[in-house]
């Protein structure tokens, strides 16, 4: 993953924000909208490009393209500083590949236990019983 590549490649679009603000709202276009297209991009490797598109599946458009948005701030640069780090976040997450699960095996001792455990509790109901003469 190439940082500065990727940085080159996105792509922000100033959009008036919705909700409560007054004036400010309707006249400043603050939200933030930031699209990325992983499909298209220079800067991952093939098996980078397909982790983080099974990762991000659901976060991404038909065509492959990362939409977010931020609108957190009256401020448009800040907005597009805090974009910018949450998208850089997602896309660290998502090339991040788990370690694989190592199948263990029970230990005898402890099945050895379960049984003895078992047959004593038996006995104990055993003895429960009538004498049958």
């Amino acid at each position: 993953m190439n940082t500065e590549i990727i940085l080159t490649e996105l792509s922000y679009k100033a959009v008036r924000s919705s909700g409560a603000g007054g004036q400010n709202v309707n006249k400043v276009s603050s939200k933030v909208v930031l699209t990325f297209d992983l499909k298209n991009s220079l800067a991952f490797e093939e098996e980078e490009k397909e982790l983080t598109l099974t990762k991000l599946k659901s976060k991404l458009t038909s065509e492959g393209i990362l939409i977010l948005n931020c609108d957190e701030d009256r401020s448009q640069l800040k907005n597009k500083e805090i974009v910018t780090k949450r998208f850089l976040e997602l896309i660290k997450k998502s090339l991040v590949v788990p370690k694989e699960r190592k199948a263990t095996k029970i230990p005898r001792s402890v099945v050895e236990k379960r049984l003895k455990d078992k047959s004593s509790q038996s006995e104990i109901k055993q003895n429960r019983k009538k004498p049958d003469f």
